[in-house]
């Protein structure tokens, strides 16, 4: 049988905090250059050359791989995740596996340079299949360490710390994001060769994910010793697979308030990631916006969401995470039904985006910093690998309603509505979570906590 063991209260160790915020800056680059905005459109080009992506006797549309691809990689995360987290908790391994992962995710961004039409002995389809191959590794290596990093939050910030110092985290990763997507956009107008200035973007990505994360993280991070020891005649991976089963029984059993919030998160958070995937389509359908315009307005919202998320971190200091939240996902309502009835300029456009930046951090950081308080201390890296998959699992149901939506109504304007939804349900399932009931059912001390 498994042993645990007490660990001594956290306090805030801010050369730690500061090592580790600095991770959010690093691997911003690669959501936002990669996966956001060059990547998939780099992709469907080279397809195009070749009519659609050959694989096993089956055709992928050029403008379908990429979003397969995320697919694939999203599933894997779902299946690998929990299990990882499980280990983690087991072993002294934390440290090692975010650095590990961080590694091989930014590794195979940057050989995504080679990828090219008519690549040597592979060809265009064949090189575009390895580029698939390489976005996979590195999207599943980058939701892999993003498990181990969230996991580290209760290890540096003592409880009334934790909104604030997710927050700058959040904070640090738009802004760090938001620089090198600006620099990579300076350098593909500059260049006459756009594929090549596109491919030295990609590998940009990877390069900063990997230098920042051996400068800050890697010498800063401190490896804790395991709650919880190895049962005799157990591997780390069996004891992972019995733990994933074990803490299924007792979320429902001996967390429920934590179950709850888990639930609400993955249903509000499913309409933020909507709102994200869709708006640009909505822009470019509904206001004719061109690329470039969706290029400035990725980028405003990008550096407002700094001040946004450093705003709420501020915001949940006086009135609590989960308040800090509601009064989020009521604006999130807000910029939905004003997207409905009032967006018709590209100068409104630019004015809600401001909004959406404020809030999107906030709700995301305050998300995470609570959900730290309301898990057990030993389980941790378990637990945040299905907060993990709570957030990527489940992103593609809005989407999917959202395109039913533009099905039956023919538009984007109306299809929009359908996205409230998730909102207003995540918020009657948030508003009665019991936050000071899940803190203490999970073993921890709500006292010092402004809730």
């Amino acid at each position: 049988m498994a042993q645990t063991t007490l660990r001594a209260p956290i306090e805030t160790n801010k050369r730690e905090v500061r090592g580790w915020m600095m991770y959010d800056w690093a691997n911003s680059a690669f959501s936002t250059t990669v996966v956001t905005t060059l990547l998939g459109p780099y992709l469907s080009s080279l397809a195009r050359t070749v009519d659609g992506v050959h694989f096993l006797g089956f055709r992928f549309e050029p403008d379908a791989f990429f979003p397969t691809c995320v697919s694939i990689s999203v599933i894997l995360q779902v299946l690998f995740l929990p299990l990882l987290g499980a280990i983690a908790d087991y072993s002294t391994l934390k440290k090692k596996l975010l650095l590990g992962f961080a590694t091989i995710g930014a590794l195979a961004t940057i050989l995504m340079f080679f990828i090219i039409t008519d690549m040597p002995v592979l060809g265009t389809n064949g090189a575009v299949l390895l580029a698939g191959l390489l976005f996979i590794t590195a999207n599943l290596s980058f939701g892999a360490a993003i498990v181990f990093y969230n996991a580290f939050l209760p290890d540096i910030a003592a409880p009334q710390d934790r909104d604030s110092v997710s927050s700058k985290g959040w904070a640090l990763g738009y802004l760090g994001g938001g620089v090198l997507l600006a620099l990579n956009l300076v350098l593909i107008q500059m260049m006459a060769d756009t594929g090549l200035a596109v491919r030295l973007s990609i590998a940009s990505a990877g390069l900063w994910w990997l230098l920042f994360t051996y400068l800050f993280p890697a010498r800063r991070l401190r490896q804790r010793r395991s709650l919880k020891t190895l049962p005799r005649g157990e591997s780390y991976f069996s004891q992972g697979v019995k733990q994933i089963l074990k803490t299924l029984r007792d979320i429902r059993s001996k967390y429920p308030h934590t179950l709850r919030y888990l639930i609400a998160y993955l249903i509000y958070n499913d309409g933020i990631q909507t709102v994200i995937v869709v708006s640009t389509l909505f822009a470019a359908s509904e206001l004719a916006a061109d690329d470039n315009t969706l290029v400035i307005l990725v980028l405003l919202i990008q550096f407002v969401a700094f001040g946004g998320a450093l705003a709420f971190g501020w915001l949940a200091g006086r009135i609590g995470a989960k308040r800090s939240i509601i009064i989020s996902l009521v604006i999130w309502v807000g910029i939905v039904v004003s997207a409905y009835a009032l967006l018709y300029e590209i100068w409104q456009l630019f004015v809600l985006g401001v909004f959406v930046a404020i809030v999107l951090g906030g709700s995301q950081a305050l998300s995470r910093s609570l959900y730290s308080q309301m898990i057990p201390r030993e389980n941790e890296s378990e637990y945040f690998g299905f907060y993990e998959i709570s957030e990527r699992g489940t992103s593609w149901i809005g989407p999917l309603v959202f395109a039913a939506a533009v099905q039956i109504t023919g538009g984007t304007r109306v299809a929009l509505l359908s996205v409230i939804l998730f909102f207003v349900v995540g918020l009657i399932l948030l508003i009665p979570v019991n936050v000071r009931k899940a803190i203490v059912d999970s073993g921890n001390n709500p006292n010092d906590i402004v809730l």
